[in-house]
């Protein structure tokens, strides 16, 4: 098994997995369904192509950096008629960094890292509104489990937030972890993907456990190579 990690961290993030047409509430921390969907977009998946064998990776994240729930309203116009449609209530992360991991075979998951290097659509934090401020990106584990991953990669959180907080926040990161078979139950939750497709939306049920881990050092981040690729292009004016 291998392990792709990712770094999510943006102005906003939504993780919504429970919401309504007028109110859109978000989690505290990247759901499946949404970092699922951001692979399969990288891939340049339609919404409407099956995700089966990316819904089957095992998933978890780690909080570095909790940021802080900020609420909005939006209003808009029907295109077609061009009546006042109803004012929906939003929620927002603002100012979260995560670390999150998918755990699955190595072919699968360099694929999608060649992907995540190199999207075919342009990735979002869980709305097309919430663009990611730091590279997604953080590396591929070939020699360890999901689990191991996430507790021994360095602390993500922001420089400022690092010394705000060095003598008020403890030295424990939460972690979520999908349960794998054998562990002991946890908290069920029905965010487990099983289609995109926006006339009929499925989700199912999977189990995540809570644990605490020692926050690891903060590191240097490695610099990467970028692939020359520049997703802009179809956004443009013929």
């Amino acid at each position: 098994m291998s392990v792709l990690l990712l770094q999510l961290a943006g102005p906003l993030q939504s993780w919504g997995s429970a919401s309504r047409h007028t109110r859109r509430s978000t989690e505290f921390a990247p759901t499946k369904s949404g970092v699922i969907g951001l692979l399969a977009a990288a891939q340049g998946r339609p919404r409407t192509m099956q995700v089966s064998d990316l819904a089957a990776l095992r998933f978890g994240v780690r909080i570095d950096q909790p940021g802080t729930r900020v609420r909005d309203f939006h209003t808009a116009h029907h295109l077609g008629s061009g009546k006042a449609m109803p004012i929906t209530e939003r929620f927002y992360l603002a100012d979260a960094v995560f670390l999150a991991a998918v755990e699955g075979e190595r072919t699968l998951i360099e694929d999608l890292h060649s992907a995540v290097r190199a999207p075919h659509f342009l990735p979002f934090l869980g709305r097309r509104a919430c663009p990611p401020a730091r590279r997604l990106d953080v590396g591929v584990r070939h020699d360890t489990g999901l689990e191991v991953a996430l507790r021994e990669h360095p602390w993500l959180a922001s420089g400022w937030y690092r010394r705000r907080t060095a003598f008020t926040t403890s030295t424990q990161l939460p972690l979520l972890l999908e349960s794998a078979p054998g562990d002991p139950p946890g908290e069920i939750v029905a965010d487990q993907p099983l289609s995109f497709d926006p006339r009929h939306r499925r989700y199912g049920h999977r189990s995540v456990r809570t644990e605490t881990v020692p926050r690891p050092e903060a590191g240097a981040r490695p610099a990467l190579k970028i692939p020359a690729h520049d997703p802009m292009p179809p956004l443009e004016d013929g």
